[in-house]
């Protein structure tokens, strides 16, 4: 659980005083927020500038000394030195080490609106870390994954086979005409190559990604968790019989991604085989209707 956290850069004048205004915006009142420095001076009117024209207020925040700082009362330190040599906190605590170059470097010859962009670059910088740091601050529990699984689409199949085993330096452990399958134990890797089937391809497609659990009741568990954390389900647990048999469930990352939670069934289980084939929903009242 982290509940304070501290910023550091070496005047706490700048990076560490906008990240402290951002975080206490973007945190929430969960999260106690600190900065400090190890030649601490005063808050830059340039950086209580950028802050302004972002609506939020660094005007009474002051400048202060590491030295001041209990490191037991810490939960996670963030450093923002870009070249200088970061202030030191002791103590066994989580660390983060975010390096932005320091707005308030040397700058005689730049303008006034050159100096304020440097501090709104180093501003928007810092906002996205903190955003991401929000979002991680409290992730649920996620599904406990035994290996990691790629899939994409390629025009000339035994062109890309040829590519990727040496890339991977082994065979495939199977191919057919349609697609081949690497397996390295070594690297918890599955890794898929598919036939295009007349996709228009360029060299940011992917066909989807997946992560391969334990069993059946991983695969189910798996679902209440993406229920719990407002994960966007594309198909819920059922058991696919064609292909590769699976336990599966299909998910969609934030930017369309189709995501594969999967588990391989056992021998006992593969002698349950339906004759038609058909999958088999593995929770009650997600079986698409007739």
């Amino acid at each position: 659980m982290i509940s304070r956290i501290l910023f550091l850069c070496v005047a706490n004048s700048s990076r560490s005083q906008m990240a402290e205004g951002l975080a206490r915006q973007l945190l929430g009142s969960g999260v106690e927020v600190l900065s400090a420095g190890s030649q601490p001076s005063r808050v830059n009117p340039h950086a209580i500038a950028a802050m302004a024209d972002a609506g939020v207020d660094i005007s009474q925040q002051t400048s202060k000394s590491v030295d001041t700082i209990d490191p037991a009362s810490i939960d996670l330190v963030v450093t923002l030195c870009a070249e200088e040599v970061c202030p030191i906190l002791p103590g066994k605590v989580k660390r983060l080490h975010w390096p932005i170059v320091d707005p308030a470097g040397e700058h005689a010859e730049l303008s006034e609106e050159q100096i304020q962009a440097r501090f709104r670059t180093a501003r928007d910088q810092i906002k996205v870390r903190i955003e991401i740091l929000a979002g991680l601050l409290n992730v649920p529990e996620g599904p406990q994954s035994k290996e990691f699984h790629g899939s994409i689409r390629v025009n000339n199949l035994p062109e890309s086979v040829r590519f990727y085993a040496w890339l991977l330096n082994t065979w495939p452990k199977e191919w057919t005409h349609r697609y081949a399958t690497f397996i390295r134990p070594d690297l918890n890797l599955n890794f898929v190559l598919l036939v295009a089937d007349d996709h228009s391809l360029h060299h940011d497609t992917l066909y989807h990604l997946g992560i391969g659990v334990a069993d059946r009741q991983a695969v189910i568990e798996a679902y209440a968790r993406a229920i719990n954390a407002d994960a966007h389900i594309e198909k819920p647990p059922r058991t696919t019989w064609k292909g590769t048999p699976l336990h599966e469930l299909w998910l969609k990352d934030p930017d369309g991604t189709l995501i594969e939670v999967y588990a391989r069934l056992s021998d006992a289980e593969l002698a349950l085989k339906p004759q038609d084939e058909a999958p088999v929903f593995l929770v009650e009242g997600t079986a698409p209707r007739p």
